[in-house]
């Protein structure tokens, strides 16, 4: 009902009339929820029953403001919910048991490389927007990040549950933390060869998080700060696109007329919204460039203001907790830590995009899980929160 008001509302302030396919996207809207609550009740019947609706809202949200800002855009981000949903449906009837995939670690720790690899074959990997994280294959086109990220955690779930013990000895050994370690340094020169430091910054956020959870060992913590520091120092000595970030963060009003401008007119879109915003179509988000993806956090403060902002960063409060929540009661280590993985992509993914559009941190090209435009992403994010509702199936 919320989306669908919303819908609604985004036609009254465009044309100051009700959209005549009102009743049809109803009902393709209950005809998705639906089908994903009814696989819910026949493969998980006791997993939790916040996620989905969380879920399922932010994607409607999402959705009302790409259709409101380009009606070409909305038609394929309809086309990539219902393909989330077959995946969000397919990952509950294949993975019946989530200890199954523990077997599979070094699978998916190959099937992750390769995935990372796959945007710098020739012929097949494209570069946009100065980071080459495409793959195309004729018409279509994806990001294979997006799953790896999913396949990686699923690796680190299962690595860090077996040697957990090991990794917690104060006299921890190389041959125990080598594998670990060969995984992050790979993936970070592929995210340094591919220009993509948004999903760079989320992978190392994700491994400490994982190693962190698995050893209660602060010193890992402290370890992967400094690791931290050292390799943002030397991106942004070595790379002129993260200097650039780091000034526009700094300085984005003496750089207004050039590559401030997007971040300045964020800015400006989140002040006019605020408090209770310029009600949904009556604002002007349009004036930020790559509002559907990057910036639509922007788009949401402007037409539905602090009150639309708070909103939405509750719902991503909610989804994070119930994800925690779902990993505390885990009685198995490897479930416990995929749970952990999986909620930290989501909350880590919106900290940083949503850091990034407010000036709290340097801004990053990733996308806001269930909101922004994006198949790729869309998809993915539907099979983690299959995953994790299989977690919370099989000890609620």
């Amino acid at each position: 009902m919320l989306t669908v008001s919303a819908y609604v509302l985004a036609s009254l302030g465009r044309t100051a009339s009700l959209p005549a396919n009102v009743f049809p996207f109803l009902g393709v809207i209950v005809a998705l929820i639906g089908l994903g609550h009814l696989a819910v009740r026949r493969f998980a019947p006791d997993a939790d029953a916040i996620l989905l609706p969380i879920a399922a809202l932010l994607n409607g949200i999402g959705y009302v403001f790409i259709a409101r800002l380009d009606r070409h855009l909305a038609g394929l981000q309809a086309t990539w919910t219902a393909l989330g949903m077959v995946a969000f449906v397919a990952t509950l009837v294949v993975v019946r048991r989530a200890r199954d995939l523990e077997r599979y670690r070094y699978t998916f720790a190959l099937m992750g490389i390769f995935l990372l690899l796959m945007p710098l074959l020739p012929k097949f990997g494209e570069n946009i927007n100065g980071s080459r994280i495409w793959v195309k294959f004729g018409p279509l086109s994806f990001q294979p990040g997006e799953v790896a990220k999913i396949v990686l955690a699923i690796f680190l779930a299962s690595y860090l549950s077996e040697r957990q013990e090991l990794l917690s000895d104060r006299q921890v050994r190389l041959r125990v933390i080598g594998p670990l370690v060969l995984a992050w340094a790979l993936t970070l020169l592929v995210m340094i060869a591919e220009r993509d430091f948004g999903s760079s910054m989320l992978f190392f956020a994700l491994f400490i998080a994982m190693l962190w959870v698995a050893t209660a060992r602060p010193v890992y913590l402290g370890a992967g700060a400094a690791l931290f520091a050292a390799g943002a120092a030397f991106a942004y000595s070595s790379f002129a696109h993260v200097k650039d970030r780091v000034q526009i963060w700094l300085h984005p009003y003496q750089l207004f007329n050039g590559k401030g401008y997007q971040l300045v007119q964020s800015l400006f879109a989140l002040g006019a919204g605020g408090i209770a915003g310029t009600g949904i179509a009556l604002g002007s988000p349009g004036r930020i460039p790559a509002v559907q993806t990057d910036f639509i956090f922007s788009a949401i403060g402007e037409e539905l203001g602090l009150f639309g902002t708070t909103a939405v960063l509750v719902a991503f409060l909610l989804f994070v907790g119930t994800g925690l929540r779902i990993a505390i009661r885990s009685p198995r280590d490897f479930e416990k830590l995929l749970a952990t993985g999986l909620t930290a992509i989501i909350g880590l993914q919106s900290f940083i995009i949503i850091g990034g559009v407010t000036r709290l941190v340097p801004l990053t090209g990733i996308t806001l899980p269930f909101v922004s435009y994006g198949g790729s992403s869309l998809v993915a994010n539907y099979v983690l929160l299959a995953l994790l509702l299989r977690i919370s199936d099989q000890h609620e």
